[in-house]
């Protein structure tokens, strides 16, 4: 098979290097790539979120199957013009990719098929929004309504902080993302990640995974886009990953087949476990980044089986091959993350490390210039070990961050603690 993978960050590595495992697939292609993924696959200079230029590119290069990394071109549609232009694809339709582009539409499909998730309320003017704060109190969470790259989501914990977060939105700080806001109860308890494939009709679970979403040991902080994740999930025992199959992931499946817009991809449900029940906090329609690092580390090659069954609509015939492993990534960040930070700096000893079925560094903020590697993001790296127990991956991956030379750049030193 011909492969595309589109996007440029840590899960498009670990993409591209599960899949370059699998035999099925003779040419890797990855749009536009990385550094990184530069070692498993061809790199492609493509405008990802062009509906027209990334359907010429398959059909010129014969592509037999397109993955689509980050949630952008979803949301563009370009899985719709690929599908129109009779390529296999690998994620949702426009309208299903909602269920991340829109967190009111999420909350309305929950209400429709009776999901559990967070009391709400949804605002287009900030007087409104203001007032329900009064009435509500805090805790209380605030989030732009559209696509904020992760970043439009205010935990606050005074009236003040709400209303300054509300203001903040309707002020333009996320662009059109912030065109409405949506306010939820805050839900106590431990968040984890569970996610599943579906086809349009049937759904298959592939892992759980829990992240470090603060920048700063024990989990202080701002938040960031993710410091580091681990998988398996110890929280998410049998049970409780039955009950959100059962109240959470397949009722939104039969919601969104019945009007109309079936999902097909992947679902990431970001959920809060109190009290031995699991709420939705919200969907995301593509993998986390960074736990698709650990994720992909466990899954190996059958990722590929996998996703090209849930393209052609034959996830009921296909099953996950379980190890009993672990699996942990430690996100190396530049200084000054998640604010400003300088980018340019040159990272050295890459090229010493172990890179195998147990150790890689997965490229996320980088660019190759004369033979060396610079850091061109806030995320840069993300150091993944594989194990036995948490343990032994929490050691390995601690091991390749250890072996990297790049004062310009951190990391937490205790990811995994409270699963450890």
């Amino acid at each position: 098979m011909n492969i595309l993978i589109l996007g440029s960050g840590g899960r498009e590595h670990a993409l591209a290097w599960a899949i370059r495992q699998n035999p099925k697939c003779d040419r890797l292609i990855a749009a536009p790539g990385n550094p990184g993924i530069a070692a498993v696959a061809e790199c492609a200079d493509l405008d990802i979120l062009s509906r027209a230029a990334v359907s010429e590119f398959a059909l010129e290069n014969a592509v037999d199957l397109v993955v689509v990394g980050p949630e952008a071109p979803l949301a563009a549609g370009v899985a719709d013009a690929l599908r129109a232009a009779g390529v296999l694809v690998f994620g949702p339709s426009k309208a299903a990719a909602q269920l991340e582009a829109s967190k009111a539409f999420t909350k309305e499909i929950c209400d429709a098929c009776g999901a559990p998730t967070a009391a709400w309320a949804r605002f287009s003017d900030a007087a409104a929004a203001h007032d329900y704060v009064s009435q509500q109190g805090a805790p209380i969470v605030v989030k732009a309504d559209g696509l904020a790259a992760g970043k439009g989501v205010v935990v606050a914990e005074t009236e003040d902080q709400a209303l300054a977060a509300i203001d903040m939105i309707f002020d333009g700080a996320f662009g059109d993302a912030g065109a409405e806001v949506v306010i939820e109860e805050f839900m106590q308890g431990e968040e984890a990640s569970f996610f599943v494939l579906s086809d349009g009709i049937n759904c298959l679970p592939i892992g759980t995974a829990q992240d470090h979403k603060r920048v700063g040991e024990g989990d202080t902080g701002p938040n960031t886009g993710g410091m580091g994740a681990y998988s398996p999930a110890p929280i998410l025992t049998d049970a409780l990953q039955q009950q959100v199959m059962d109240q959470i992931i397949r009722p939104t499946v039969a919601e969104m087949a019945a009007r109309g817009t079936p999902f097909q991809g992947v679902l990431y449900a970001g959920l809060m476990i109190d009290q031995g029940r699991a709420r939705l906090v919200e969907y995301n329609v593509r993998f986390g980044d960074p736990e698709c690092q650990p994720l992909m580390m466990r899954l190996g090659a059958q990722a590929l089986d996998l996703i090209h069954a849930c393209a052609e609509g034959r996830l009921d015939q296909v099953t996950v091959n379980w190890a009993a492993d672990h699996a942990l990534s430690v996100v190396m960040a530049a200084k000054g993350y998640p604010g400003s930070y300088e980018k340019g700096s040159e990272i050295r000893g890459l090229d010493d490390t172990a890179e195998d079925s147990f150790h890689m560094i997965f490229h996320a903020g980088t660019s190759e210039k004369d033979g060396r590697t610079l850091a061109t993001g806030g995320r840069v790296l993300a150091a993944t070990g594989r194990g036995s127990t948490l343990a032994e991956a929490h050691g390995r991956a601690y091991a390749l961050i250890d072996g990297i030379d790049w004062p310009e750049g951190f990391c937490r030193r205790d990811i995994g603690w409270r699963a450890l």
